[in-house]
């Protein structure tokens, strides 16, 4: 079978390693993809939100199945497009990855439905969002209403800070059209989970937990990124806790966009705070996180383009998803300076011994100029440049792992935080 997937990151190249797995996918391309996965994939250079050319490559090869994985084109109608042409996906279709396209859309759905989150406003004048700041309890989170790369999202710990990330957002259009409308919500406090999950619209199959790393330096301290490194499964994800989450949030997350008209089939992931009044949602994304998919797919023992098609096809309930019952852990390593400006264009050096244990995701391939038949270098072209992970029969070991990986790769201003899994030693001594 043909198979591609859209999008160019770690968490596609995650992807591809696990679908290569299946001997029935003849033909894998990823869309954009990037220098790093090109020896796992047939990487092509359309965009992911180019969807008329998407569109027209599936056509012209013929593909038979797509797997469409960041969230710009879900919300943008990827799935809808590639469906109209005939061809089955793995992913929501438009008006269901609006559950991640609108915190707007998903704050009020979760009210509606009584789904546990944080109190919140939303608003759509800056006046308006200012005046209620004035008497606001700080801390506070401001949050972008549509898709900021992960970065949309500002814990303000002053009333000061409030004003500004608002400000910021509405006025000066920090995040362009995603921060026109905003959500002012309380502050929740406890740790944090994600669980990603396969669902078909009928079934939902939680995979294993994980724990994120989202500010930029040691000891949860610097901006936020889009992730810093991972481990799974989270420790302070208990049985109990598990069943509570699928019986108070999953299933009815899954009821409430049935409801709605709006079957969600693909991947669900739902960001948790585990506060001392129960679990309560944070935000939902429409795909695979990442770097959570980077644990999370390691553990799968299941196979992986089963499941997905599985989903597609609504046989979610007769198909076996299991996990192993061993740990993971992701390290990113990236440019010096990220989340903010960073330069790129180094070399990037990956032995052959450790090169299944990464996933790349910031990368190109600059073609060797000599006629000597030399390899292209492999260099960096974005924030996280790539991830390390290891799995291990205990976390610790998993995390001692994933550094030994991160310590043998090596590139010009690289840098990574060092205490990846600390909380979850501390959380499971």
């Amino acid at each position: 079978m043909k198979v591609m997937v859209i999008g160019g990151g770690g968490r596609e190249h995650a992807v591809i390693r696990k679908l290569r797995e299946n001997p029935e996918i003849t033909e894998l391309y990823a869309l954009p993809g990037n220098g790093g996965m090109a020896e796992d994939a047939t990487c092509v250079p359309i965009g992911a939100k180019d969807i008329p050319g998407i569109t027209a490559f599936a056509k012209e090869k013929r593909i038979d199945y797509a797997v469409v994985t960041p969230d710009d084109p879900l919300v943008l109608g990827c799935v809808d497009a590639l469906e109209a042409a005939g061809v089955p996906c793995f992913g929501p279709r438009a008006k269901a990855a609006i559950i991640e396209g609108s915190k707007v859309f998903a704050k009020n759905l979760m009210k509606k439905y009584g789904i546990p989150t944080a109190a919140y406003e939303t608003f759509d004048r800056l006046e308006d969002a200012l005046r209620y700041l004035e008497t606001a309890p700080v801390p506070t989170v401001i949050k972008a209403d549509g898709l900021a790369l992960g970065k949309g999202v500002i814990i303000a710990q002053t009333r000061e800070e409030a004003v500004t990330a608002v400000t910021e957002m509405m006025q000066g259009r920090k995040f362009g059209a995603s921060g026109e409308r905003v959500v002012i919500e309380e502050y929740l406090e406890g740790p944090e989970v994600s669980v990603l999950s396969f669902t078909d619209g009928k079934t939902l199959v939680p995979m294993v937990s994980s724990m994120d790393h989202k500010r930029a330096l040691d000891g949860d301290r610097g901006l936020n990124t889009g992730g810093m490194g991972t481990i799974a499964p989270n420790p302070y994800y208990t049985p109990e806790i598990a069943e509570r989450c699928m019986r108070e949030i999953f299933l009815p997350t899954i009821a409430a966009m049935n409801a709605e008209g709006r079957t969600f089939q693909g991947c669900l992931y739902f960001g948790l705070m585990l506060t001392k009044n129960g679990p309560k949602v944070i935000e939902y994304n429409c795909r695979f996180g990442d770097p959570e998919t980077q644990v999370v797919l390691p553990l799968l023992e299941s196979d992986l383009f089963t499941v997905m098609r599985a989903v597609t096809e609504g046989r979610l309930a007769e198909t076996e998803v299991r996990f192993s019952d061993r740990h993971a852990c992701c390290v990113i390593l990236a440019s010096e300076g990220y989340p903010g400006s960073y330069e790129k264009g180094f070399p990037i050096s990956i032995p052959a011994e450790v090169r299944n244990s990464v996933y790349v995701a910031g990368a190109k391939l600059i073609p060797s100029e000599s006629e000597s038949g030399a390899a292209d270098t492999l260099v960096t072209s974005g924030g996280r440049v790539l991830g390390c992970v290891a799995t291990a029969d205990s976390l610790e070991n998993a995390i001692r792992d994933a550094y030994a990986v991160a310590d043998r790769v090596s590139f010009s201003n690289a840098y990574c935080r060092r205490d990846i899994g600390r909380r979850a030693l501390e959380a499971g001594a």
